[in-house]
C-alpha cells in the first residue's frame, strides 16, 4: 500500500508553468474540497470523511499524505488530547482561501441550484 501513496507524490513537473504546477498537486475532483473543509474549521480524518460529497476513505488518506508532503497542511496533535491526528493548514495552505472563495462565487454567480451549504465561506 505504502508504494500506491508515495507514488502521488509530485517530484517532477510536466512543465514550469504555474498553472500547471499548481494543477499538478490540487487539480483533483477532492483536494480543494479538503481545503474548503479546512478552512471551514476540519482538523480530523473522521470530519473530512463526513463531507457531503463522501469523500471514499482510501481517497482521503492519498489527499492528506499528497497535502502535508507538499507542505500544504501539516499533521498535528489534536486540541482535545486525544491520541488522533489532527490536520491544519501551513501559511502555504492558508494561501488557498482566495482560491476557494473565488471558486465558490464563480459557482454561486454560473451554475444555478448552487447555494453555500457549509459555514460562512
Amino acid at each position: 500500500m505504502r508504494k500506491a501513496i508515495d507514488k502521488c507524490v509530485i517530484t517532477t513537473r510536466r512543465s514550469p508553468c504555474p498553472v500547471s504546477c499548481s494543477l499538478d498537486i490540487l487539480g483533483d475532483k477532492w483536494t480543494l474540497l479538503i481545503i474548503r473543509d479546512m478552512i471551514l474549521g476540519s482538523t480530523r480524518f473522521k470530519e473530512f470523511e463526513s463531507s457531503p460529497e463522501n469523500i471514499p476513505t482510501s481517497v482521503l488518506a492519498d489527499r492528506l499524505y499528497r497535502l502535508t508532503e507538499n507542505n500544504i497542511i501539516k499533521q498535528t496533535t489534536s486540541k482535545d488530547g486525544s491520541k488522533h491526528a489532527a490536520y491544519v493548514l501551513t501559511s502555504k495552505g492558508n494561501d488557498l482561501f482566495a482560491v476557494i472563495k473565488n471558486l465558490r462565487d464563480w459557482g454561486l454567480k454560473w451554475e444555478k441550484g448552487t447555494r453555500v451549504l457549509l459555514g460562512n465561506l
